[in-house]
Formats: C-alpha cells, sequence, structure tokens
C-alpha cells in the first residue's frame, strides 16, 4: 500500500502585485531616485510579465503619489515635495513623544515595551554591522513606530503608519552620507531607550533628545 502526498500548491502572487511591490520597493530605497524616467518595459522585464500587469502597478503607484505617469512614455518617480521632510519631522516628534509621555503615566507598560524595542535595536545593530543601509533604514522606522505602539495609543499608531513609505524614502536619502556613523545612530536609539526605561521621572527629557536625534540624521 502507497500512501498518497498531498502537493501543496502555494498560491501565485499576481503579476500585478508583483510589479507594484518591486517598484514602489525602487522608489522608497532610492534606486529610483527623484525625477527619473523609467519604462514599463524596463520593469516588466525584470519581472519576465507584459506591460499590461506594470501598466496597472504604475497607476496605482501613481494614485500613491509616487508616479506622475507619461503617455507613451512611461513613468516620472515624484520628488519629494519642498517642505514635506520638515512636515513629517515635526508630525514624528509630536506623536513619538505623546507615546512616551502615556509611557510616563502607565509604567506597567514599560516593561514590555523595552523588551519589544531592545529586540528591534538588536535587529538594527546586526544591519549596521553589515553596513546593509536599506535594512537599516527600514528598521529604524520600525523602531520609531515601535515607540509609538507602546504608548497605546491606536488612532496615533494609525496616523504613523501613513507616515511608513515617507520615512523610508527620507531615511535613505539621509543616512546615504553619513553611511559610515550607523553604529553612532543606534547609539542615539540606546540613549532614547534609557529615557524611556526610566520614564516616570524622565519623560520630559525625552522630547529634546528625539530632537536632537532627527536634528542630527535629517536636519543636519
Amino acid at each position: 500500500m502507497h500512501a498518497t502526498v498531498a502537493a501543496v500548491t502555494e498560491p501565485r502572487v499576481p503579476a500585478a502585485d508583483r510589479a507594484y511591490t518591486l517598484t514602489k520597493e525602487l522608489v522608497l530605497t532610492g534606486e529610483l531616485p527623484g525625477g527619473h524616467l523609467f519604462s514599463e518595459g524596463e520593469i516588466a522585464e525584470r519581472l519576465g510579465v507584459s506591460r499590461t500587469p506594470v501598466r496597472e502597478a504604475f497607476l496605482r503607484l501613481q494614485v500613491e503619489g509616487l508616479l506622475n505617469l507619461i503617455p507613451k512614455r512611461g513613468a516620472v518617480v515624484v520628488p519629494v515635495p519642498p517642505g514635506e521632510a520638515e512636515d513629517v519631522l515635526d508630525a514624528r516628534e509630536a506623536v513619538e513623544t505623546s507615546a512616551v509621555r502615556r509611557l510616563a503615566r502607565r509604567p506597567e507598560l514599560i516593561p514590555g515595551a523595552l523588551t519589544e524595542l531592545h529586540r528591534v535595536l538588536d535587529t538594527q545593530r546586526r544591519h549596521a554591522e553589515a553596513d546593509d543601509l536599506h535594512a537599516f533604514a527600514e528598521a529604524d522606522e520600525l523602531f520609531h513606530r515601535t515607540i509609538v505602539a507602546a504608548g497605546g495609543n491606536a488612532l496615533l499608531l494609525d496616523f504613523y503608519a501613513t507616515l511608513a513609505d515617507r520615512q523610508r524614502r527620507m531615511n535613505v536619502h539621509a543616512l546615504s552620507p553619513i553611511r559610515g556613523q550607523l553604529p553612532e545612530i543606534v547609539g542615539e536609539h540606546e540613549h532614547l531607550l534609557r529615557i524611556i526605561t526610566a520614564a516616570e521621572t524622565e519623560a520630559g527629557a525625552f522630547a529634546p533628545a528625539l530632537r536632537a536625534h532627527l536634528d542630527r540624521v535629517h536636519r543636519r
């Protein structure tokens, strides 16, 4: 008697979704910089698909404000608008500081928050040691989003999540010129964690420390 083993077939990701994911990643990591013109055919060739799903992906990215479509030519990557970076930084400061103030009012949440933040920071430290800029930038966004999540305000976390794509794009742009200083940035994150550890007595210290950190990375 022979046992019959059922084959498990993983669902195939639709071509349009693969084209969307690839193109968006190329834009957010800066491989396709602001102002760059490229064609549907370039993405179709990389993925081994027809142009039709790529066109669908481009339309989605145009709705998200990342691409401008040019008939019969392709798409242009939308540059970061003037002033947007400062708007994002101001929003981040307000939301992250609010989360730490809330932690100070609910100290029973601090141990769990620190466990998760140390886990994310360990990942970021490994990316720094490997000199993996893009993975480091992604972990950087996750570290700060984890601070917001720790505060437990679902509305602020939902708002902060809408900044994720802008943050990744800003991070790669800001970190590239100071690539050799990634370990120092990890050290600044460790300093923020020490303030959160003592949040009951030092919550007021978080805002200036966060501002100094963002100044150093983004406003230098």
